[in-house]
C-alpha cells in the first residue's frame, strides 16, 4: 500500500526546499512564551535554562532521525496513528487516535488560545482575567471558521504567520545584541538556589519541547524527496540544528536585555524584551508580530487536527463515526475540527498555558517513545520492509531517542504527579470506548454473515 501511496506523490524536493520545510514546521511560539517556564522552574538560574535548549534540541535531532524510518516507509494517512497500529496493533492505534483528538491537539489548541489572548490583553491594557478566557474562546471559534472556508485559505493564514513570527525573532535577537549588555558569565548561576535538579531538568526539558514540537511531521517528506536516504538525513539534522540554533542565540539576547530571574515573572518575556529595546511603541509592534505568529500556529493545529477524527471516522473507529467521517462543501472535516475546537475551549476555561502544555506534551511523549522503540521492533519484526530511508548510526540514534524519552516521560511523574495521572486517565479512558466499538463490529459481522 505504501508504494501505491509513493507513486502518487512527485519526488521533487532538494536538499533546500526539504531544509526550509522542517525549519518551518519546527519555529512555532513556544520561543516567545516558554522562557518564563524554564527561568520559573531554575529559580532564575540561566545557565540550565539555556542549556535545555540545547538538550532538547538534540533530543528532538535523535527523535526526527529514528521517526522518520518508520514516517518514510509507511507512507499512509494518519501519521502516527497509522505508525503505532502497524508496530503494536490495532487497539494502540485506536489509543493514539483518541489521545491526540480528545487531548494532545485540544489541549496545545487550548494553551496557544490562552497565550495569543494574554498577549493580547497586555497589548489592549485590559484589567480583567476574564478578557484572557473571552478572548482564547473567540480566536478558537473565529479560526475554526476560517478554515471551513477550506485547506486553501487556512494554508494562506500559515505562509503569512511563519513571515510575521521571523520579524520579531530577528529584531529581538539583531538589538538584544547591539542594545543589551552581552556577559561573559551568561551560563551563571546554573539554577537558583534551592532548586531540586530533577524536578527542573523535567521541567525546563519539557518547556522545549513544546517549543520544538512538529518533528513528527518531517519524515512524511521522503515520499516527495529525490533522494530521501541521502537528504533526509541531512535535512533534519540540518533543519533541527538550525532552528536549536536560533532558539539559543534569541534566548542570549533575551538575557543581554533582561535577567532570567525577571523573565521568570511574565507570562510574555519576549514582550518585555521588546518593551526595554524599543520602548513601548516598538514593542506593541513586536507583539503584533508574535500574536499573528501565535495566530499561524493556532491555525495549523486546527487545520490539521480535525483530520485526525475524520480519519478515524472513515474507518469506523470512533463514536460517531459517520459524523466524523463527513466533509463539508469546500472539503473540510468540518465535524471533526469542531470536536477539537470545542474540546480546546472547554479546556482554554482553565487559563492555564503551561499546565495545558505540559500535559499535551508528557502525554504524547509516551507514544513517541513507543514510536522508537518501534523502529528497533519492525527492524526484527520486518527485517526485509523496504526501507527508502534508514536512520544513521542505527542502534545508537534510536537508544539516544529512547532514553530521552523515557526519562521525559517518567521525570514528569515523579515531578508532576497530578499533571501525569490526568493525562494517563484522559488517554486511557479510551479503552472502553475502543472495546464497544470492536464489539460491536464483531456484532454486524456476525449479523452480515448470517444474513
Amino acid at each position: 500500500m505504501s508504494n501505491n501511496n509513493q507513486k502518487g506523490l512527485r519526488k521533487t524536493l532538494g536538499l533546500s526546499a526539504a531544509l526550509s520545510t522542517v525549519v518551518g514546521m519546527l519555529i512555532g511560539s513556544g520561543v516567545f512564551f516558554k522562557p518564563q517556564a524554564i527561568y520559573e522552574s531554575t529559580n532564575g538560574g540561566a545557565g540550565l535554562g539555556l542549556l535545555a535548549w540545547l538538550i532538547g534540541g538534540l533530543i528532538t535531532i535523535a527523535a526526527g532521525l529514528t521517526a522518520a524510518e518508520i514516517s518514510s516507509s509507511i507512507v499512509k494517512p494518519g501519521g502516527l496513528i497509522v505508525y503505532l497500529e502497524e508496530i503494536y496493533g490495532e487497539k494502540v492505534g485506536f489509543l493514539t487516535g483518541w489521545m491526540q483528538s480528545i487531548l494532545f491537539i485540544p489541549a496545545i489548541t487550548a494553551a496557544l488560545g490562552i497565550i495569543f489572548a494574554q498577549e493580547a490583553v497586555s497589548l489592549l491594557s485590559l484589567q480583567s482575567d476574564i478578557y484572557v478566557i473571552l478572548i482564547a474562546i473567540g480566536v478558537i471559534v473565529l479560526i475554526a471558521l476560517l478554515n471551513s472556508l477550506g485547506a486553501k485559505f487556512g494554508g494562506g493564514i500559515q505562509t503569512v504567520s511563519t513571515i510575521c513570527k521571523l520579524i520579531p525573532l530577528a529584531l529581538i535577537v539583531i538589538f538584544g545584541f547591539i542594545k543589551g549588555e552581552p556577559s561573559t558569565d551568561i551560563m551563571t548561576p546554573l539554577v537558583g538556589e534551592n532548586t531540586n535538579m530533577v524536578s527542573a531538568i523535567s521541567q525546563v526539558l519539557i518547556a522545549t519541547l513544546f517549543a520544538y514540537d512538529g518533528w513528527i511531521y518531517v519524515g512524511a517528506l521522503a515520499g516527495e524527496m529525490k533522494d530521501p536516504a541521502k537528504h533526509l538525513p541531512k535535512a533534519i539534522v540540518g533543519g533541527i540544528s538550525l532552528v536549536m540554533g536560533v532558539y539559543i542565540i534569541i534566548n542570549v539576547a533575551y538575557l543581554c536585555v533582561v535577567p532570567a530571574s525577571e523573565m521568570a515573572a511574565v507570562s510574555a518575556p519576549a514582550t518585555l524584551v521588546a518593551s526595554k529595546l524599543f520602548g513601548e511603541s516598538g514593542a506593541k509592534v513586536i507583539s503584533v508580530g508574535i500574536l499573528i505568529s501565535v495566530f499561524g500556529t493556532l491555525n495549523g493545529f486546527l487545520m490539521t487536527g480535525g483530520r485526525i477524527p475524520y480519519i478515524m471516522g472513515c474507518d469506523g473507529r470512533i463514536p460517531f463515526s459517520k459524523t466524523f467521517a463527513k466533509l463539508n462543501n469546500n472539503g473540510v472535516p468540518l465535524n471533526g475540527m469542531w470536536l477539537i475546537a470545542g474540546l480546546a475551549i472547554i479546556y482554554s476555561l482553565s487559563g492555564q498555558f503551561n499546565f495545558l502544555s505540559d500535559l499535551a506534551i508528557f502525554t504524547i511523549w509516551i507514544f513517541y517513545t513507543m514510536l522508537f522503540v518501534g523502529v528497533i521492533k519492525l527492524r526484527k519484526d520486518k527485517p526485509n520492509m523496504k526501507r527508502s530511508y534508514k536512520v544513521p548510526l542505527y542502534p545508537v540514534i534510536p537508544i539516544i531517542a529512547i532514553i530521552g524519552g523515557v526519562f521525559i516521560v517518567v521525570s514528569t511523574f515523579i515531578t508532576q504527579t497530578q499533571n501525569a495521572i490526568l493525562g494517563l486517565i484522559i488517554t486511557l479512558a479510551g479503552l472502553p470506548i475502543y472495546n464497544i466499538i470492536k464489539n460491536k463490529k464483531i456484532k454486524q459481522e456476525i449479523q452480515n454473515n448470517v444474513a
